[in-house]
C-alpha cells in the first residue's frame, strides 16, 4: 500500500467532483490509502476511512467507540468559536448514538419494537396516503415551486411526528431548530441555542406524555418508570432529528439525481417493480449521512494500518460506498443494481433504527412522483440547485422543479 499520499490538513469537503460525487481527494485517497492518517484542525494525529471493507470493518468492532467521553471530541473542519478541546465530553443522557453497550443496549433495546420490519409493514399503506395526500396538494400548485417545501420535507415530518406523538402544529420549532443545529461553518453558541430550544421543547412534551400517554412511540417511552426525563429527551431528540432530516434530503438529492438521470427515471416509470432496488442504489449512491466518528480504545490494526489508543477515527460513508473494490462501477447510478449491503444506514451495533421506516418512505415518494409528474424537471439549471455543503447532512435547500399540466 502506498504511504507516499499526501496527508490531509482537515477533512476534504468542497463538492468539486459534482453534486452527487465524493470529493476528489477522498476518491484519490481511496485509491491509495484507505485508512489514512489525517491531521485535525485542532492539531490531533487522527486517521480518516474511506475503503468499504474497512469501514465495514470499524463499524462491527466495538473497540472503535462512540463514547464521546472516552477522549478528547476533535472535529475534522473548522468550527467558528470552537475553543481547542483539553477534555472529554460529558455524555449526554439517553444519547444512545454515542453510547456502547451496555448503556447503549439498554436504551436501544426499548426501541427496537417500535421498528421492527413487521410494524413498519403495517405502516406501509399509511405512509402511502400520507404521500399521496401531498402529491395530491402538490398536484394543485402552480409550477415552478420547490420540492423540498412542497414535498421532500412534509412528508417525513408527517410521519415522524404520527409516529413519536410530537404535534405536527409545532413542525416549524423543530424544522428550524433541527436546521439551524445541523449548520457546520456557525458559531459555535449558535448551534448549542438551537440545541437547548429543541431539548427544551421536547423535555416539556415527554413530561407531559407521561402524565398524559397516548398511543406513539415518545408515549410508550415515558411509561417506562426506569427511564428519566432526561434519557427521554436524549432518546426523542436522535428519534426525532434522525426521523425526519436524512429522509427529507434524501427524498429532495433523490429526486434531484433521477432528474439529472432521466434514463434511470424514465425505466422506473416503465418497471415499477425496480423501487426498491433503486432505493437502495440512491441510497448507496449519496449517502446524505455521511461522516462518522469513532474513537480508538487499544491500537487497532485496520487495512494494513496501526490506529492507535486515543485516536478519532473519521469513516466516510460516501466515499466507502463508492469504493469499486466493493460495487462495480460505483459512480455510475443504475436503478437495477442489487446494492444491498451499501454503509448509508451504517452497519454493526448503531445501525439506523429506522432503515425499514425510511425505505417505506422514499418508496412512497419516489414511486409517487415519478407516477404522478412524468414531465417533471428541474426549473432551474442544475448548477444553480443549492447545495447543503454547510450542513451535517447533506442534501439540498431547495430543488425548484416544473412539469406540464394537463388540463382538467
Amino acid at each position: 500500500m502506498s504511504q507516499t499520499v499526501p496527508v490531509p490538513d482537515g477533512l476534504p469537503m468542497e463538492r468539486d467532483a459534482g453534486p452527487f460525487d465524493p470529493p476528489r481527494a477522498l476518491t484519490r485517497l481511496r485509491a491509495a490509502r484507505p485508512v489514512s492518517p489525517l491531521r485535525f484542525p485542532d492539531g490531533h494525529e487522527g486517521w480518516l476511512v474511506t475503503g468499504y471493507d474497512e469501514a465495514r470493518r470499524l463499524l462491527a468492532d466495538n473497540r472503535f467507540s462512540s463514547r464521546q467521553d472516552l477522549g478528547v471530541l476533535h472535529v475534522p473542519y473548522e468550527v467558528p468559536g470552537m475553543p481547542v478541546p483539553t477534555e472529554p465530553s460529558p455524555q449526554i443522557p439517553g444519547m444512545f448514538i454515542a453510547m456502547d453497550p451496555p448503556d447503549h443496549t439498554r436504551l436501544r433495546r426499548r426501541l427496537t419494537g417500535a421498528f421492527t420490519a413487521r410494524r413498519m409493514k403495517e405502516l406501509r399503506e399509511h405512509i402511502t396516503d400520507i404521500a399521496e395526500r401531498q402529491l395530491e396538494t402538490l398536484a394543485r400548485r402552480t409550477p415552478p415551486v420547490d420540492l423540498v417545501e412542497q414535498f421532500a420535507l412534509p412528508v417525513p415530518s408527517l410521519v415522524i411526528c404520527e409516529l413519536l406523538g410530537v404535534p405536527y402544529a409545532d413542525r416549524a420549532t423543530f424544522q428550524s431548530n433541527t436546521a439551524a443545529f445541523l449548520v457546520r461553518d456557525q458559531e459555535l453558541d449558535a448551534k448549542m441555542a438551537a440545541y437547548g430550544a429543541l431539548t427544551g421543547y421536547l423535555a416539556d412534551l415527554v413530561v407531559r406524555k407521561r402524565a398524559d400517554p397516548g398511543d406513539d412511540i415518545l408515549s410508550d417511552l415515558a411509561r417506562q418508570d426506569d427511564l428519566t426525563v432526561e434519557e427521554l429527551t436524549g432518546c426523542a431528540f436522535l428519534l426525532l432529528l434522525a426521523g425526519h432530516e436524512t429522509t427529507v434530503n434524501q427524498l429532495a438529492l433523490g429526486t434531484f439525481a433521477l432528474l439529472e438521470h432521466p434514463d434511470q427515471a424514465a425505466a422506473l416509470r416503465a418497471e415499477p417493480d425496480l423501487m426498491p432496488d433503486a432505493v437502495e442504489e440512491l441510497m448507496r449512491y449519496l449517502s446524505v449521512a455521511d461522516i462518522f466518528y469513532r474513537y480508538a480504545t487499544e491500537d487497532i490494526e485496520l487495512g494494513g494500518e496501526t490506529v492507535g489508543a486515543g485516536a478519532t477515527v473519521v469513516v466516510s460513508l460516501l466515499a466507502a460506498n463508492r469504493d469499486p473494490r466493493r460495487f462495480e462501477n460505483p459512480d455510475t447510478l443504475d436503478v437495477r443494481r442489487k446494492a444491498r449491503g451499501h454503509l448509508a444506514f451504517g452497519h454493526g451495533v448503531h445501525q439506523c433504527l429506522g432503515r425499514q421506516l425510511g425505505r417505506i418512505e422514499m418508496h412512497a415518494g419516489f414511486a409517487g412522483l415519478l407516477r404522478r409528474f412524468p414531465t417533471l424537471q428541474l426549473a432551474v439549471p442544475a448548477r444553480e440547485v443549492p447545495l447543503r455543503t454547510d450542513m451535517n447532512i447533506y442534501g439540498v435547500h431547495a430543488l425548484p422543479v416544473t412539469w406540464t399540466r394537463t388540463a382538467p
